[in-house]
């Protein structure tokens, strides 16, 4: 199967692809959403849109490809991982929108996880800390603004896209057969440790 595009913000669309994914394969054993947004701004800042925003595209698309993969994964079973932040967990200043979106993201993986664990279908989440993706750009690409989000860690530096990957193939492993409902930080260190 090759690429398949679509607005993971549109149920259909979602639908579609998991559909599309299921039948070109034999069936769906794993998924993970890597979707996301940065809003660095405290709530009264936050307009209606930027609020909409968030939750559309965090929020809204991992309910559509939980209830997506929870109808093609129902004989088989298999694995979905989410994508959430250790902003859900630790109160960063100015994340309130992405904090209140990616904390449902973890509300609904530990409900699904409840909810299809007797169809042997896994639902876990990765927590990240600041990560150097293109999405991140605007904080990592200042010199003063990199150094001191890297100080923020324990670790000392930011996340990789492949520390956050390797979390992720983890958790999708048939190997983790008896890990769900489970939020992993891959962060650093931020969310529960004290800096230095």
């Amino acid at each position: 199967m090759g690429a398949t595009p679509g607005d993971v913000t549109a149920p259909e669309e979602v639908d579609r692809i998991v559909d599309t994914a299921a039948r070109s394969m034999g069936g769906l054993d794993a998924v993970a959403l890597c979707v996301g947004s940065i809003l660095l701004k405290p709530a009264h800042l936050t307009t209606n849109d930027e609020w909409a925003f968030t939750l559309n595209v965090n929020l809204n698309a991992a309910f559509y490809v939980t209830r997506a993969c929870a109808r093609a994964m129902q004989s088989a079973g298999g694995s979905v991982v989410l994508v959430s932040t250790c902003a859900a967990r630790i109160g960063l200043p100015n994340h309130e929108a992405i904090a209140a979106a990616k904390a449902g993201v973890e509300g609904l993986a530990r409900a699904a996880a409840a909810t299809y664990s007797s169809r042997g279908i896994r639902f876990n989440v990765v927590a990240p800390g600041l990560v150097d993706t293109p999405l991140s750009a605007r904080i990592t690409a200042n010199e003063a603004s990199r150094k001191a989000s890297q100080a923020m860690h324990p670790l000392g530096r930011i996340g990789t896209p492949d520390d956050v990957a390797s979390a992720i193939a983890w958790l999708m492993d048939p190997e983790q057969s008896w890990v769900t409902g489970q939020v992993l930080g891959v962060d650093g260190g931020l969310a529960s440790l004290k800096g230095r």
